[in-house]
């Protein structure tokens, strides 16, 4: 059995940005995740360790009101996540949570800036003003010059980019991103680690990042590790920058 340890910043006073209360999630008779409790404060970045199948993902999923825990608790901004309520968790999410998926999920049908907008739109920025935003993150991550590039037209590595300026690009006070650097080269990876970190510190969001890389895993404020036991599932442990371990 896997020890439980402290998944909150010490010395934490203040309301945090994400709390996780005894959290659970099952796949037929298998227990992925088991009484997962963690907190994760205004301005603070914390990394995500786990080898593949320990439930990084489904985690991140449940925080986004995407899945629903077998149970548990979630709160983003003291609000409670029910994703038994599609419509509150699609709120919720609009205007709270910005994530970057592994799998990008750009819309086919618009191009990079039209994507970038859309968090925008749907808080009723005018169609100019999230234009003009959208084109400003899309320079921020280097792609200025793909602006009007449909995805298909787009390589792995800049459809990972214009994900990451559409999870950016409304100042979300939870940014969730999955392996954001994981389909970049070097040069990009650090640039967008960069730009997630910078963003996090300006605007006093919160940054919770799976990550395989020991150099992202390095950058945050602490790391946690999700272990795997046969019998329980999944629970958090103290991390360890090394993804190896």
């Amino acid at each position: 059995m896997t020890a439980r340890v402290m998944t909150a910043r010490p010395g934490s006073s203040s309301a945090p940005i994400l709390q996780v209360s005894g959290l659970s999630k099952r796949f037929g008779a298998r227990c992925l995740l088991h009484d997962i409790d963690l907190r994760v404060d205004a301005g603070e970045r914390v990394m995500l360790l786990g080898e593949s199948g320990s439930g990084k993902s489904t985690l991140l999923n449940l925080i986004a009101g995407l899945e629903c825990p077998d149970e548990g608790r979630i709160s983003i901004d003291g609000e409670p996540v029910d994703a038994s309520s599609p419509d509150r968790s699609a709120r919720l999410r609009r205007e709270k949570l910005g994530f970057v998926f592994q799998a990008y999920h750009l819309l086919p049908h618009l191009d990079a800036t039209q994507n970038v907008a859309v968090p925008l739109l749907l808080l009723q920025v005018s169609p100019t003003l999230a234009r003009e935003r959208a084109r400003a993150m899309l320079a921020r991550v280097g792609l200025s010059k793909r602006e009007h590039a449909m995805p298909a037209t787009l390589s792995g590595g800049e459809q990972q980019r214009v994900a990451l300026a559409r999870a950016l690009v409304h100042e979300p006070v939870l940014l969730l991103a999955d392996e954001p650097t994981g389909n970049l080269d070097p040069r990009n990876a650090a640039r967008a680690l960069s730009l997630m970190l910078d963003q996090v510190a300006r605007t006093h969001a919160a940054l919770l990042m799976v990550t395989h890389s020991e150099a992202a895993a390095a950058s945050g404020d602490r790391s946690l590790r999700l272990a795997l036991d046969d019998e329980l599932g999944a629970s958090l442990v103290a991390g360890s920058t090394d993804p190896t371990s």
